[in-house]
Protein backbone atom coordinates (compact mmCIF):
# COMPACT_ATOMS: atom_id res chain seq x y z
CA UNK A 1 0.00 0.00 0.00
CA UNK A 2 1.48 3.41 -1.33
CA UNK A 3 1.44 6.55 1.33
CA UNK A 4 1.07 9.98 0.17
CA UNK A 5 3.06 12.14 1.29
CA UNK A 6 3.78 16.13 1.27
CA UNK A 7 6.85 18.09 0.63
CA UNK A 8 7.69 20.43 3.25
CA UNK A 9 9.76 23.23 2.49
CA UNK A 10 11.83 25.20 5.13
CA UNK A 11 13.58 28.26 4.92
CA UNK A 12 16.17 29.72 7.23
CA UNK A 13 18.08 33.34 6.87
CA UNK A 14 21.11 33.64 9.46
CA UNK A 15 23.95 35.96 8.52
CA UNK A 16 27.03 37.52 10.48
CA UNK A 17 29.16 40.67 10.23
CA UNK A 18 33.09 41.55 10.20
CA UNK A 19 33.75 44.59 10.90
CA UNK A 20 37.52 45.62 10.08
CA UNK A 21 40.21 47.99 8.50
CA UNK A 22 41.13 47.19 5.10
CA UNK A 23 44.36 48.97 4.61
CA UNK A 24 45.73 47.25 8.27
CA UNK A 25 44.19 44.46 7.78
CA UNK A 26 42.85 44.34 11.65
CA UNK A 27 39.32 43.00 12.39
CA UNK A 28 37.31 44.96 15.24
CA UNK A 29 34.56 42.51 15.62
CA UNK A 30 32.37 39.55 14.54
CA UNK A 31 29.47 39.20 15.47
CA UNK A 32 25.94 36.97 14.39
CA UNK A 33 22.77 39.20 13.43
CA UNK A 34 19.36 38.74 14.48
CA UNK A 35 16.45 38.34 11.69
CA UNK A 36 13.07 40.54 11.45
CA UNK A 37 11.48 37.87 10.20
CA UNK A 38 8.12 39.06 9.71
CA UNK A 39 10.22 41.87 7.79
CA UNK A 40 12.11 39.55 5.82
CA UNK A 41 9.47 37.66 4.69
CA UNK A 42 7.20 39.81 3.22
CA UNK A 43 10.71 41.37 1.34
CA UNK A 44 11.27 37.21 0.05
CA UNK A 45 7.92 36.71 -1.27
CA UNK A 46 7.80 40.64 -2.56
CA UNK A 47 11.07 39.65 -4.49
CA UNK A 48 9.35 36.39 -6.09
CA UNK A 49 6.62 37.88 -6.81
CA UNK A 50 8.50 40.78 -8.59
CA UNK A 51 6.04 43.14 -6.74
CA UNK A 52 7.65 46.98 -5.46
CA UNK A 53 6.98 48.60 -1.81
CA UNK A 54 5.16 51.45 -0.90
CA UNK A 55 7.97 53.43 -1.11
CA UNK A 56 10.58 51.49 -3.25
CA UNK A 57 11.84 48.06 -3.51
CA UNK A 58 12.39 45.00 -1.37
CA UNK A 59 15.89 44.41 -1.79
CA UNK A 60 18.54 45.65 0.78
CA UNK A 61 19.29 49.34 0.39
CA UNK A 62 20.80 50.29 2.93
CA UNK A 63 23.16 49.57 5.99
CA UNK A 64 22.74 52.09 8.79
CA UNK A 65 24.82 52.51 12.02
CA UNK A 66 24.11 53.70 15.55
CA UNK A 67 25.44 54.16 18.89
CA UNK A 68 22.79 53.28 21.40
CA UNK A 69 23.06 49.08 21.66
CA UNK A 70 25.01 48.87 24.56
CA UNK A 71 25.45 50.33 28.30
CA UNK A 72 28.74 51.28 29.87
CA UNK A 73 28.74 51.53 33.81
CA UNK A 74 31.19 53.42 35.85
CA UNK A 75 33.49 50.32 35.98
CA UNK A 76 33.34 49.99 32.13
CA UNK A 77 30.81 46.81 32.00
CA UNK A 78 29.19 46.38 28.64
CA UNK A 79 25.33 45.88 28.75
CA UNK A 80 23.90 44.81 25.65
CA UNK A 81 20.41 45.58 24.72
CA UNK A 82 18.19 43.07 23.23
CA UNK A 83 17.63 43.47 18.65
CA UNK A 84 14.43 45.32 17.62
CA UNK A 85 13.62 42.74 15.43
CA UNK A 86 10.35 40.96 17.16
CA UNK A 87 7.86 43.86 15.80
CA UNK A 88 7.95 45.14 11.78
CA UNK A 89 8.35 48.43 12.99
CA UNK A 90 12.01 47.49 14.27
CA UNK A 91 14.35 50.33 14.01
CA UNK A 92 17.66 51.10 15.27
CA UNK A 93 18.13 52.34 18.93
CA UNK A 94 19.63 55.48 17.83
CA UNK A 95 20.39 55.79 14.21
CA UNK A 96 23.55 58.39 13.25
CA UNK A 97 24.60 57.21 9.97
CA UNK A 98 23.46 55.66 6.86
CA UNK A 99 25.02 54.32 4.04
CA UNK A 100 23.69 53.38 0.43
CA UNK A 101 24.86 49.37 -0.08
CA UNK A 102 22.47 49.26 -3.25
CA UNK A 103 25.73 49.19 -5.95
CA UNK A 104 22.70 50.47 -8.85
CA UNK A 105 22.68 53.78 -6.47
CA UNK A 106 26.16 53.73 -5.14
CA UNK A 107 27.94 52.82 -8.42
CA UNK A 108 30.45 51.11 -5.97
CA UNK A 109 31.71 47.47 -5.62
CA UNK A 110 33.10 49.13 -1.86
CA UNK A 111 29.35 49.34 -1.08
CA UNK A 112 27.37 46.76 -2.92
CA UNK A 113 25.19 43.71 -2.78
CA UNK A 114 26.28 40.53 -4.13
CA UNK A 115 24.94 36.73 -4.43
CA UNK A 116 27.29 33.64 -4.01
CA UNK A 117 25.97 30.15 -4.83
CA UNK A 118 27.99 26.94 -5.62
CA UNK A 119 26.15 24.27 -7.31
CA UNK A 120 24.66 21.79 -5.37
CA UNK A 121 24.48 23.49 -2.53
CA UNK A 122 21.18 24.24 -0.23
CA UNK A 123 22.04 27.43 0.82
CA UNK A 124 22.96 30.45 -0.84
CA UNK A 125 24.91 33.92 0.54
CA UNK A 126 24.06 37.29 0.28
CA UNK A 127 26.91 39.36 0.60
CA UNK A 128 26.79 43.21 1.71
CA UNK A 129 29.61 45.08 1.39
CA UNK A 130 29.57 48.58 3.37
CA UNK A 131 33.01 51.03 3.26
CA UNK A 132 33.11 54.11 5.30
CA UNK A 133 36.45 55.99 4.06
CA UNK A 134 38.72 58.02 5.94
CA UNK A 135 36.75 61.49 5.16
CA UNK A 136 33.10 59.89 6.44
CA UNK A 137 31.00 60.09 8.25
CA UNK A 138 31.45 64.00 7.96
CA UNK A 139 31.54 65.49 11.82
CA UNK A 140 33.76 62.41 13.05
CA UNK A 141 37.07 62.72 15.14
CA UNK A 142 39.95 63.31 14.25
CA UNK A 143 41.61 60.28 15.82
CA UNK A 144 40.30 57.12 17.63
CA UNK A 145 40.79 57.58 21.14
CA UNK A 146 39.63 54.92 23.25
CA UNK A 147 38.46 57.25 25.80
CA UNK A 148 35.00 59.06 24.17
CA UNK A 149 32.69 55.76 24.17
CA UNK A 150 29.81 58.25 24.23
CA UNK A 151 30.68 59.74 20.58
CA UNK A 152 27.89 59.89 17.76
CA UNK A 153 30.45 58.39 15.60
CA UNK A 154 31.01 55.10 18.18
CA UNK A 155 29.29 52.46 16.71
CA UNK A 156 27.59 49.80 18.22
CA UNK A 157 24.50 48.80 16.46
CA UNK A 158 23.90 48.15 12.45
CA UNK A 159 20.97 47.15 10.34
CA UNK A 160 20.11 46.20 6.88
CA UNK A 161 17.04 47.77 5.74
CA UNK A 162 15.32 47.40 2.87
CA UNK A 163 14.56 50.01 -0.26
CA UNK A 164 11.12 50.29 1.38
CA UNK A 165 12.65 51.23 4.51
CA UNK A 166 11.96 48.26 6.46
CA UNK A 167 14.57 46.62 9.06
CA UNK A 168 15.93 43.17 7.83
CA UNK A 169 18.29 42.41 9.94
CA UNK A 170 19.62 44.33 13.75
CA UNK A 171 23.26 43.55 15.11
CA UNK A 172 24.34 44.27 18.27
CA UNK A 173 28.20 44.85 19.12
CA UNK A 174 31.12 45.74 21.29
CA UNK A 175 31.88 49.70 20.47
CA UNK A 176 33.87 50.70 17.33
CA UNK A 177 34.99 54.28 17.02
CA UNK A 178 35.02 55.64 13.81
CA UNK A 179 37.48 58.41 13.18
CA UNK A 180 39.12 60.14 10.29
CA UNK A 181 42.46 58.43 10.76
CA UNK A 182 41.31 54.99 9.76
CA UNK A 183 38.66 53.36 6.92
CA UNK A 184 36.30 50.82 8.22
CA UNK A 185 34.85 48.17 6.03
CA UNK A 186 31.51 46.18 7.10
CA UNK A 187 30.79 42.76 5.50
CA UNK A 188 27.40 41.58 6.34
CA UNK A 189 27.05 37.91 5.01
CA UNK A 190 23.31 36.51 5.25
CA UNK A 191 23.40 32.33 4.16
CA UNK A 192 19.56 31.96 3.20
CA UNK A 193 19.45 28.06 3.68
CA UNK A 194 16.92 25.74 2.09
CA UNK A 195 15.66 21.92 3.08
CA UNK A 196 13.00 19.68 2.98
CA UNK A 197 11.29 16.92 4.77
CA UNK A 198 8.32 14.55 4.21
CA UNK A 199 5.14 14.86 5.91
Amino acid sequence: MSVNKTEKTMIGVEGHITIWDPDSGEVLTRRRNAVNFENMSVALANLLANEAGITGSHHIGTMRFGNAGTTIDGLGAITYKATNTTLSSGILYNQTFSKVVDEAVSGSADNSVEVSHTSTNLYSDVIVTCTLDYAEPVGQDVTDTATNMDGTYVFDELALYSANDDLLTHVIFHPVQKSANRKIQVIYTLRLRTSYSDV
